[in-house]
């Protein structure tokens, strides 16, 4: 359960840092804030927007990294649990008993049937075929 919500944590993790990464501006960006393109009438200040994004890609990334580093923990400690087809095998040896001391020799041989202990089919008559026609 634990193991299942860690891994959904992570899943979300990982969706964050691509979208932080992705709304983020390259250093090109930088080029065209120093020449007036209006950066520092944003939202976060010329500077803040990626001071912010900087610092949530940063914890976001960390937050990711413990986690995965947990869960491989996790995965290594796991209780080693038999498959469900060992168990079933198990489960069949216990009810089924086969007795192994009966010999061949002691073995019964069912007598070979012939056609007159048969019981009788009714013959069904085809419909004859039309020499016409191939």
């Amino acid at each position: 359960m634990l193991y299942s919500i860690l891994v959904a944590v992570d899943v979300l993790l990982a969706i964050g840092i691509i979208g932080l990464v992705l709304v983020q501006h390259g250093k090109g960006a930088d080029v065209g804030a120093a020449f007036g393109s209006g950066a520092s009438g944003t939202v976060f200040g010329a500077r803040g927007s990626s001071t912010f994004l900087t610092r949530a890609t940063a914890i976001l990334a960390t937050l990711f990294f413990a986690n995965s580093l947990l869960l491989a923990y996790l995965a290594t400690h796991r209780p080693v649990t038999e498959s469900v087809i060992d168990q079933s095998v198990q489960v069949i040896e216990e009810v089924v008993e086969v007795p192994v001391e009966e010999s061949p020799e002691e073995a019964q041989v069912m007598p070979e049937s012939t056609v007159s202990d048969l019981p009788d089919v009714p013959q069904v008559n085809a419909p004859a075929a039309d020499p016409g026609t191939n």
